[in-house]
């Protein structure tokens, strides 16, 4: 039997304080609630509420990035799609069931839809974008790109690596 997960409470305007805690979580997430207090000259009761609350209201969360180097070296593959008319919203949720997709981003250019996801073998990409994707109701054309060299990837601005490879999510203990 499965556990609902409590409802998070309604988001709230993140203030001043709340963005100092981020930043500081962005840059070191092991940074105690202690030092944070300390740098930011505040209690650590104040820093652990504040915490939380960013927590339960999904503004935060924390888990572990692999290295992309280190995951198997797979390639960062982009999948460019173009939706028929209409079909933009559903297919995009359709694009995003996949486990093999990491991120989906609805787009205004070349494509109406870019799918991002690690691959390890040229067969696995095929599978996907031509074998499963082409055939969804509503893609007009596919068009793959495959990462030969990464210069810069900052792995704060989306996790996109495969399950199982570095996820993380569970508390975090302070």
């Amino acid at each position: 039997m499965s556990r609902a997960k409590p409802e998070s409470p309604p988001p709230r305007k993140l203030d001043e304080l709340d963005h100092k805690i981020i930043d500081l979580l962005a840059r070191d997430a092991r940074v105690s609630n202690r030092q944070i207090a300390v740098q930011l000259d505040v209690t650590e009761g104040t820093v652990r509420g504040r915490i939380k609350r960013l927590e339960q209201q999904n503004s935060i969360r924390f888990t572990a990035v692999t290295n992309v180097a280190f995951a198997g070296a797979p390639k960062v593959v982009l999948i460019g799609v173009h939706a028929a008319h209409g079909e933009l919203r559903s297919l995009s949720q359709r694009i995003a069931a996949m486990p093999e997709i990491r991120c989906v981003i609805i787009t205004l250019g070349r494509y109406d839809i870019l799918a991002i996801g690690l691959f390890t073998a040229l067969e696995e990409v095929v599978a996907v974008a031509n074998n499963r994707i082409l055939a969804l109701p509503g893609v007009r054309h596919v068009e793959t790109s495959i990462a030969v060299k990464t210069l810069k990837y900052d792995y704060r601005a989306a996790k996109i690596t495969p399950a199982g490879k570095g996820e993380g999510g569970r508390p975090r203990k302070r």
